[in-house]
């Protein structure tokens, strides 16, 4: 670099420089201004200061606002606190003195039965007695009647069937059988007798559908009276129902 140009630099000054030489400056004179007329003003006595009252008009109160009270709140009692339990002593207690038995009572006296009361109650349950014993007689006499009555039926029942079979038998020896007739065909004839057997009357009701072993049982009927006798008198009838099958055993 020539000489030249480093005189040139150096003469050249920064403008920052001067911008913070005119502040320093500036401060200190403000400084000095502050003391002066600060010293000044304290030493300076206090002037007086008139004041004027005057009342101005009164205007009207505003209009009072009450303001709602607020409501108390309630809030629940406190819980009571559980006392505490105090354990009793052991104290033995005294048991209480028995309380005296009543005294009994005294029992009515119960009226005493006479003679004759204690004989007519005795009279009265034998004939209570009596009549259920003569109850259970009857109720037993009845079904010994009933029994015997149903054996009886039975019985002549049995005995009638006997008579009718002996009836039937001395017919069917009578009947002669037409060389035609084919199966075993039933007819049944009304047969009225009197009480000595002889036959009054013979009516066919049912035809066994063959003509001529019809007339044959007929002519057999009328050959064989008188018929014979049931052995209970009791048991004859006046009036008979005979069946016939040729192929019936005799």
């Amino acid at each position: 670099m020539s000489a030249a140009s480093a005189a040139m630099f150096e003469e050249r000054a920064e403008p920052g420089e001067w911008l913070s030489l005119a502040l320093a400056v500036l401060v200190h004179v403000v400084l000095a201004l502050v003391l002066v007329f600060g010293v000044n003003w304290q030493n300076r006595p206090p002037e007086s200061v008139t004041v004027e009252l005057w009342e101005a008009p009164q205007a009207a109160p505003p209009p009072s606002v009450v303001e709602p009270k607020p409501t108390p709140k309630v809030e629940p009692p406190p819980a009571p606190k559980p006392e505490p339990r105090i354990e009793k002593p052991d104290i033995a207690e005294k048991a209480p003195p028995p309380k005296p038995k009543p005294a009994p009572k005294p029992e009515p006296s119960k009226p005493r039965v006479t003679e004759a009361e204690k004989q007519m109650k005795e009279a009265a349950a034998r004939e209570q007695a009596s009549l259920v014993l003569d109850r259970e007689r009857q109720v037993i006499a009845d079904q010994l009647r009933r029994e015997s009555a149903q054996a009886s039926a039975v019985a002549g029942a049995r005995a009638l069937e006997d008579w009718i079979a002996k009836i039937r038998g001395k017919i069917k020896g009578n009947i002669v059988l037409p060389q035609d007739i084919k199966g075993n065909p039933e007819a049944i004839f009304d047969v009225v007798q009197l009480p000595t057997g002889e036959v009054l009357q013979v009516k066919l009701r049912k035809s066994s559908g063959h003509a001529s072993y019809d007339q044959a049982v007929e002519r057999a009927i009328l050959k064989s009276s008188p018929l014979p006798r049931p052995d209970r008198p009791d048991q004859q009838r006046r009036q008979l129902e005979l069946k016939f099958r040729p192929l019936d055993p005799v």
